[in-house]
């Protein structure tokens, strides 16, 4: 059994600009299919906006107040919200108050799978 305490994982930044802390990923556990992390967007900030050409992101909002917009539509988004974002999509998430949500990738998240215009 693998069990992983998010407090024990290091922040780190993504290609996106976000800050996160991996819970399970191919870095801590022997996962194949999947990547569970939790992120942070500060107050007035947003992710770069990018495409993944492999993975299939949901991001589960915690905590928090603001914006995701996914291929050009703009959805406000707040605490106990589920954004799906399919392969390919173009997406960005900006905070209008700080956001903290969770990330699951699969494949796992890469940083190869990160692609800006």
């Amino acid at each position: 059994m693998i069990v992983q305490s998010l407090a024990a994982q290091q922040p780190f930044t993504t290609k996106d600009g976000s800050t996160i802390r991996s819970i399970l990923d191919r870095t801590n556990a022997p996962v194949q299919n999947q990547s569970l992390a939790e992120a942070r967007v500060p107050q007035g900030s947003a992710t770069q906006r990018h495409y993944h050409r492999l993975a299939e992101e949901i991001y589960f909002i915690l905590e928090g107040d603001g914006q995701m917009e996914l291929d050009g539509e703009l959805r406000d988004i707040g605490p106990g919200d589920a954004v799906l974002i399919p392969p390919g999509a173009w997406h960005t998430i900006t905070a209008r108050v700080d956001l903290r949500f969770l990330c699951c990738c699969a494949p796992p998240y890469a940083h190869e799978d990160t692609f800006f215009a």
